[in-house]
This record gives structure tokens, sequence and C-alpha cells, in this order.
């Protein structure tokens, strides 16, 4: 071999391992951005081709460039590039040694060995891809199914006290309040204005019993929280007398969601009826991209919130402090805005996509301020 013939040989190989080793340190083990890589794949085909043309030993490195091709190639561009360079291949080898058999069949199997390994390896990574689509389906199904199980959880539980509560506080109310009626009957004054007042006492215990118990007992939300909220306005209004309007958008939350809003919901409307004096209440329930807004308002007679807030870590008066908790659980806002004689609005938010809550199951059974 001459000497120029040579030298223009080593330096097209140190330039075609320089080219391939700065290719690879820019990628870095992820898939270079495909501009970069188009340049860098033509790069070294055009640096290849000068070898080739040097030394037919040059043929031998279009192996590592066939997989190249099919790596960063889309679709039919890599196949093509293949047949390409091995038919270069083959004619830079014919005009060095001369067109042989050897010369022919050598770059064509090595040719179909590569696209071969190249079809597997294509095929083992969308399996792969498929594979761990349907385990993280599977995850979010699992954590799916646990959610909902921990919910039919505290809906029985609640369920369960409530038919407690009923079968032992509730009916010992109602049994007191009759031995009472008796007795006022057959007692004569002034002790009968003592047995009196224990037996007012008494019916009003058992209908606030009743109330937690209605409270406690788990509303169907399998037609989605807006009939649910417009059946406990009806529920109220018809054991108040206080009109309950209802205007909700229909939406579509997780249940833990749902039950979040129509547990506040429950409570605000509860604390209007039973200590506002209120003669309206008013639900709203809309959604913007965000997130969905409950605001319960009642024209009764207010409060002042802080003493409020400040009542409920002291005394069984914990509605707020409960509504709060149940809010935060799915990092959500809770504001409750009242002022004496100008009556109370309370108004929940809760992201649209939220966490979920760190302890779902806790469906406390709160008793409203």
């Amino acid at each position: 071999m001459e000497s120029p013939t040579a030298v223009a040989t080593l330096v097209a190989g140190t330039a075609f391992v320089a080219a391939y080793a700065a290719g690879a340190l820019l990628a870095r083990g992820r898939r270079p951005r495909r501009g970069i890589a188009l340049v860098w794949i033509a790069a070294l085909t055009v640096i290849w081709g000068v070898l080739v043309w040097l030394s037919p030993e040059g043929a031998y490195l279009v192996f590592p460039l066939f997989f190249l091709y099919l790596h960063l190639l889309p679709g039919g561009a890599g196949v093509a590039a293949i047949l390409a360079t091995t038919g270069y291949a083959i004619c830079a080898l014919g005009f060095h040694l001369g067109f042989s058999i050897g010369g022919v069949i050598g770059p064509l199997v090595g040719a179909g060995v590569a696209l071969l390994i190249g079809f597997a390896y294509r095929a083992l990574s969308r399996e792969s891809a498929e594979r761990e689509a349907l385990l993280a389906e599977l995850l979010r199904t699992r954590q799916q199914l646990a959610r909902t199980e921990r919910e039919q959880g505290a809906l029985e539980e609640r369920a369960r006290l409530a038919r407690d509560i009923h079968d032992t506080v509730a009916q010992g109310l109602s049994s007191i309040q009759m031995l009472l009626r008796a007795a006022e009957r057959d007692t004569a004054e002034p002790e009968a204005g003592y047995v009196r007042l224990a037996r007012e006492t008494a019916a009003e215990s058992l209908a606030e019993t009743r109330q937690i118990i209605r409270e406690l007992t788990p509303a169907r939300l399998d037609d989605g929280l807006p009939s649910a909220l417009r059946r406990l306005a009806a529920d109220q209004q018809r054991n108040s007398g206080i009109a309950v309007e209802v205007r909700a958008d229909e939406t579509d939350l997780p249940m833990a969601s749902q039950t979040a809003l129509l547990r506040i919901a429950q409570g605000a409307i509860s604390n209007a009826v039973r200590h506002a004096d209120a003669t309206r209440i008013t639900v709203d329930l809309a959604t913007s991209a965000q997130s969905v807004t409950l605001t319960v308002q009642d024209d009764g007679r207010g409060f002042d919130v802080g003493t409020a807030v400040a009542d409920s870590q002291t005394n069984d008066s914990f509605g707020l402090q409960a509504m709060r908790e149940r809010v935060a659980q799915f990092d959500g806002h809770i504001d409750v805005t009242s002022r004496p004689d100008a009556g109370t609005r309370v108004t929940a938010r809760l992201p649209l996509d939220p966490a979920p809550p760190a302890n779902s199951s806790t469906e406390s059974a709160e008793s409203t301020a």
C-alpha cells in the first residue's frame, strides 16, 4: 500500500472512531434529538464510505452502522439505508479485490443478520412497552379498588354506628320520654313542672340523636352528587319546613370527593336548621377547569367565626373543625363567612383531580356545630 493511501486511511479511520465516540458521549444513554441524530449518522456514513473506498477492510465497519440505522432512522428509512450501504460495500470490495461470491454473500449475510436482530429488538421493545402499560393500569386499578374498599368499609361502619345508636340511645330516650309523659299526668304541681322539663329535655335529646343517625346513614350517590344534594335538601325541607334550594352542575368526581362534599353540605345545612333560625338555605355546586366548589348559604342569625372556632377546641361543637379536616384531606380549601344577624356562607373548594386522602376511611361521625 502506498504511503499517501495509508495516511488517508489512517485519517479516515481515526475520524470514524472519533465521530462514533462523540455521538456516544452526546447521547449518554438517552435517545438524542432527531436532528442531531440524523447529522451524526450522515457524518458516520460519509466517513465510512471514504474509508471503504480507500481500504477494503473498512467494509467490516458497516455492521455496527446497520444497528444505528435501525435505531435512529424511522420506519423504512433504516432498512433503505442498510440496503444502500450493503450495495456500496459490495461495489467497494469488488473494486479492490474483484467481484466474488464471498464478496457478495458476506455483506448480504451481515445485512440480513442485522435486520433480523433489529426487528427482534423492536418487537421486544413494543412488548416491553405494552407490559409496562398493563402493569401501570393494574397498579391504578388496585389503588382504585383499595380506595373503593376503604370507602365501602367507612360507609358500612357509619351504618353500623347508626343502627347501634338507634337501637340503644334513641330507644332509651324514647322510653324515657314516654315514662316522663305518664309521670307528668300523675304528678301534681309544682313537681309536674320538673317532670315536664325533663320530658322536654329528653325530647330534644331524642331529636338530636335522630339527626345524628340521619347524618351517619350513608347517602346514595349512585346517580351523582347533584341528585344526592337535592334529596338531602328535600329531606331537610320536609323535616324542618325551611326552604332549601339546590343549584348544581353535573360533574364527574371520585366517590371520595362526592362523599366529602355531601357530608360538608349535610353539616352546613344542619347547622342552619338547628342553630341559625334560618328561613331560606341555598346550596350551589359549581365546577371550573381546576376545581369544584360547594357553597351553602343561609339567611339566619349568623355567628362570630373566630369564637366558634375557638369553642370547637374546648367543647363538643366541632362541626366547623370537622369540615376543615375533611377538606384538608383532599388538599382543598374551606371558607366560612358569617356575622351576627347577617347569615352564614360556607364555601368548600376541592381540586378536580385530588390526591387520595391520607385515610379515606376516616369518615368522622361529626355532630355539626
